[in-house]
């Protein structure tokens, strides 16, 4: 039967691409010169460290900018509060990773509200359709495509 699953995930090689190629922006910028501005990844996070509290949002966008183009939805991105601490400014952006429960439970009541030949459950921290024509599972996917659930979606594993 053919399956296919919802996730929400943040390729970490994408990010670090990304996170490195703000930081050459930064470095490369007229504006950003003889400032201590700076990236630091983890995980999961990216804390941003800048002397002044608009070059903090200035390096946000710079940001936005590269995970867009390391094919990384930016709607993935939880920014922090900037945090003033002496003579520099943070903060920190966390990205998303996998559906949390309420994003799950109104993935399956779209599909459910849509009353297609399909059926959805939630695994753990995603969301996995099966039907028994790949034209159903597609419609979904054009349907869950459609709609806003504050997180970016992805469909991955498809089976036939």
């Amino acid at each position: 039967m053919p399956s296919f699953d919802v996730v929400s995930e943040v390729d970490l090689h994408q990010l670090t691409n990304a996170v490195d190629q703000a930081a050459r922006i930064v470095a490369n910028r007229f504006d950003f010169k003889g400032v201590n501005a700076s990236f630091e990844r983890d995980v999961r996070s990216v804390v941003m460290t800048a002397e002044a509290e608009f070059q903090v949002t200035q390096m946000e966008d710079m940001l936005r900018s590269a995970l867009i183009k390391c094919d990384i939805d930016p709607a993935a991105m939880d920014c922090g509060e900037i945090q003033s601490s002496g003579k520099t400014v943070r903060q920190t952006v966390v990205l998303r990773h996998g559906l949390d429960a309420a994003i799950s439970r109104a993935i399956v009541k779209h599909i459910k509200d849509a009353k297609m030949k399909v059926q959805a459950q939630i695994q753990g921290d995603q969301v996995r359709v099966t039907g028994k024509k790949r034209d159903d599972l597609q419609q979904v996917i054009a349907a869950l495509k459609k709609e806003d659930f504050g997180a970016p979606l992805q469909f991955t594993n498809f089976r036939d």
